[in-house]
């Protein structure tokens, strides 16, 4: 999700014209609101049942941990099964589990067991939404609005953020934790309503459409070769790994060193929702002075500034200020964090590789807030939220070294590949399939044919490949062959519509090399079944090594 909530111009309400988008934000408004009022009165409750910061810092890790777990597995249900009816059922689970806080609450049962299995499966149905609320906005809106809906949809969660806690808390202080898990559920009753009113199309039926366990190896295939994402995957973890310690100690720190009440727990929680929306409206200006490493940078120097001042254990409305600012921080480095990673994914793969970059955020976040919880244990709130904030800083002076990749490439599909050439028609689950080029390269060229190639190898394994080599031949050594291999024939006509315009560039940057009056030549070669041995095995071809 990218939040470019800033400053929106007539125009970035756009969106909101079209009915269907504008009931479903609606919807999703008062949703998350619910679920910000439901995590208040769970974090809050847990106090009441153990002083213990480790209890305190599970509960937390259990919201976060399905996340974690389930991030990549639901961005590729996202992908493959009916959106609207998926998003359904998610939102009848996460009601469940409201009402089973509701009754356990209102009962006098709740127990630290209890509220973090109820947790985990509230993250679970978290976990399964995410990418899969992001894929429908395509759906929604023309293609010319996108961006004004992505802005509004993160304008929606920070409003969500500012009123949810804030109320989660009042409700909490002046009815109780029964009565504020009901308002929870009374809001997956707007978000059930709106999805049911809902008519999505039927969608027409796809004979190279991606089956899971594909998909799931597609989506894997390309978060490894893309070195592009694995920088801003790095840039995420040690950021949110450290970050993680003010989330995990906030109900703490609110209780214990600020004296507050739940209400005034709700009032920080919807500072820092505040503080977001603020940030958001102020990144326009940001980003014209500042690229990303140095926005990244800065959102960690004043996050760690937060975790020291709330560890002096200061006046309540400087206690505030203080959440103001680390709202803006923390919409600042995701933001930045999130954009980074939406601007070098093709369409194809962007919910799994965001689902992607969702688990390493999730993971860092539950690692974190398990870990700092230890920490607290031993030494105390105030020392850990100090050693947090000193290693913020100091992790993030190291990484901005690591710096964050543009995201200018064109990543339009090209279609430029002509459809393979068959002596008859070929089944689609038929595999593995084995594509060999052939070059003939000048000697005096070869070092810089292998420099570009090797460039080439990755856009191969990003779209699908699973193994990629080059060979030349004993007796000629200016004939050079590529191969690569997919485990399908359906895989390689996918890989057709994968190639982007950059990826394009690369490649005839590689052709350019070639010596002759016509371009490279291009076979492919399917496995045979063998009658004695059965299906060959996924091995490329005697003499052709794997790299």
């Amino acid at each position: 999700m990218t939040d470019k909530a800033a400053a929106l111009p007539s125009s970035g309400f756009a969106p909101l014209r079209q009915k269907v988008f504008a009931v479903l934000w609606i919807a999703t408004v008062v949703g998350n609101t619910g679920s910000f009022i439901r995590d208040v009165a769970s974090s809050w409750l847990v106090t009441d049942l153990s002083n213990a910061p480790a209890a305190v810092a599970m509960v937390q890790a259990a919201g976060t941990l399905p996340i974690f777990l389930l991030a990549i597995p639901a961005g590729v249900l996202s992908d493959i099964l009916d959106r609207r009816k998926f998003l359904i059922v998610i939102q009848l689970l996460l009601a469940a589990v409201s009402i089973c806080l509701l009754l356990l609450s209102a009962a006098g049962l709740q127990t630290i067991s209890s509220l973090v299995a109820l947790t985990f499966l509230g993250g679970i149905g978290a976990a399964l939404m995410a990418p899969t609320w992001q894929s429908i906005v395509p759906e929604l809106v023309p293609r010319e609005d996108l961006k004004s809906a992505v802005a509004l949809n993160s304008l929606g969660i920070n409003i969500s953020r500012s009123i949810g806690p804030a109320a989660g808390g009042l409700l909490l202080a002046t009815f109780g934790a029964a009565f504020t898990y009901g308002a929870d559920v009374i809001s997956y009753v707007f978000v059930i309503a709106a999805l049911f009113w809902w008519k999505r199309p039927v969608g027409t039926d796809d004979a190279l459409s991606e089956k899971f366990f594909g998909a799931f190896r597609a989506g894997l295939r390309y978060a490894r070769a893309s070195r592009e994402l694995h920088v801003v995957l790095l840039r995420a973890a040690v950021f949110f790994a450290f970050s993680s310690a003010v989330w995990a100690l906030l109900p703490l720190v609110a209780r214990n060193l600020l004296g507050g009440t739940a209400g005034f727990y709700g009032v920080l929680l919807g500072a820092v929702g505040a503080g977001a929306i603020g940030g958001a409206l102020i990144m326009p200006r940001l980003r014209q002075r500042f690229d990303a490493d140095r926005l990244l940078l800065g959102a960690a120097i004043v996050t760690a500034l937060a975790m020291g001042i709330l560890s002096l254990a200061p006046p309540q409305w400087v206690a505030i200020i203080t959440l103001l600012a680390l709202g803006a921080a923390w919409i600042t480095a995701l933001t930045t964090l999130n954009g980074a990673a939406q601007a070098i994914l093709p369409n194809w793969v962007r919910g799994r590789s965001l689902a992607v970059y969702l688990t390493v955020f999730n993971g860092a976040m539950t690692a974190g807030s398990l870990g700092w919880g230890a920490i607290a244990e031993l030494i105390g709130v105030p020392y850990t939220l100090v050693a947090a904030a000193i290693g913020l800083v100091v992790v993030g002076l190291i990484f901005h070294l690591v710096k964050l990749p543009k995201g200018d490439a064109d990543l339009v599909a090209s279609n430029h590949w002509p459809e393979p050439l068959t002596a008859e028609p070929v089944a689609h689950d038929r595999g593995p399939v084995l594509i060999l080029i052939e070059y003939r390269i000048a000697k005096e060229n070869r070092d810089a044919f292998l420099k570009a190639i090797s460039l080439l190898s990755r856009e191969r394994r990003r779209d699908g490949a699973y193994g990629w080599g080059i060979t030349e031949d004993a007796a000629d050594p200016e004939r050079i062959l590529e191969w690569f291999m997919v485990e399908s024939w359906a895989e390689h006509l996918r890989q057709h519509h994968r190639v982007s315009k950059a990826d394009a560039d690369v490649q005839e940057q590689v052709r350019g090399f070639h010596k002759g009056p016509d371009g490279p030549v291009v076979q492919h070669f399917l496995a045979i079944n063998h009658p004695d041995r059965g299906a060959t095995t996924n091995q490329p071809p005697e003499g052709v090594q794997h790299v």
